[in-house]
């Protein structure tokens, strides 16, 4: 990523930051919407605009960001 990457938390809801922070922690989607009782479609949903928002290609790529955004440690 480049010196000028989008700060994720201006771009991120904060639902869109705590699906994250859970992805992270290895929860599968239904795991996450039992989590914050919400349906796994939701879920689904949130992951495809976090994924569309912050321009990342995969699941690892996701986990650098967040680390890099000091999401997550």
């Amino acid at each position: 990523m480049k010196n000028n990457t989008i700060r994720v938390i201006d771009v991120l809801s904060r639902r869109e930051v705590e699906i994250i922070k859970l992805i992270t922690q290895e929860y599968s989607n239904e795991e996450i919407a039992a989590h914050l009782a919400i349906s796994r479609r939701t879920v689904e949903t949130h992951r495809k605009n976090i994924f569309k928002k912050t321009k990342v290609k995969s699941i690892v790529g996701l986990v650098l960001l967040a680390i890099k955004s000091k999401l997550v440690s």
